[in-house]
């Protein structure tokens, strides 16, 4: 049976999804800063497909958010337990091979 939780535990979990948003939103303008912007950064394919990365952990991170934030919240209703995150370890890894490969180039261009 599902009940009403308490508003602040609901306010709390939208407040953790708009941060997932504000992340991805980020994630989105990082990747068209750094194919629009860095022209000297490598070549052209690999600072697009650097951009395309981060564009595509943008989408997995707004995606991730809404799914952890219905799982939650259906959760908080029937009085479960919440849901292990698992978004965040995608995100971790996805950002520790840009900032590798950043690093990289970073390294070569100086």
């Amino acid at each position: 049976m599902e009940t009403e939780p308490d508003y602040r535990f609901t306010l709390a979990n939208e407040r953790t999804f708009l941060a997932w948003l504000r992340t991805a939103l980020s994630l989105l303008a990082a990747g068209v800063a750094l194919d629009q912007f860095v022209p000297d950064l490598g070549a052209p394919a690999l600072r697009t497909a650097l951009g395309v990365g981060l564009g595509a952990l943008s989408v997995l991170c707004a995606v991730g958010g809404l799914l952890r934030w219905q799982r939650v919240q259906r959760c908080m209703r029937r009085g479960e337990p919440l849901p292990t995150p698992r978004s965040g370890v995608v995100l971790a890894a996805g950002l520790a091979v840009v900032a590798l490969v950043l690093s990289v180039l970073l390294l070569l261009s100086s």
